[in-house]
């Protein structure tokens, strides 16, 4: 019984590592350094880098955008985000990965 309940605690943790050591090590907060608090990392030809870029210009919002294959400084700041995707998203120190309409206008407070 003891090796089934190490079994399911060891899963558990595998399964949710990564909200596990953003809870211990939160992820910096790059927004703070720009005026628009909200930063885009992304690329070129990623097709939901710009449905997110639409998103912005729908709602008239300002950000400041990091292609993460041309920029040193994007990439490198998308890596410290654990970025395994694209977009990434920071908006005010909160981390959105991927394209999610909903979890923006949440964020943005739409």
């Amino acid at each position: 019984m003891k090796k089934y309940l190490l079994i399911v605690v060891a899963l558990g943790i595998f399964f949710n590592w990564n909200k596990l050591r953003d809870e211990f090590s939160p992820p910096p907060d790059f927004s703070a350094q720009h005026p628009e608090g909200i930063v885009l990392y992304a690329t070129e030809w990623c097709g939901y880098c710009k449905k997110t870029r639409d998103f912005f210009k729908q709602h008239n919002i300002a950000y400041v955008e990091y292609d993460i294959e041309k920029s040193s400084e994007g990439k490198a700041q998308y890596d410290q985000l654990h970025g395994s995707g694209i977009p990434v998203v920071v908006v005010r120190g909160e981390v959105l990965h991927g394209y999610d309409p909903n979890a923006l206008k949440e964020l943005l407070k739409l």
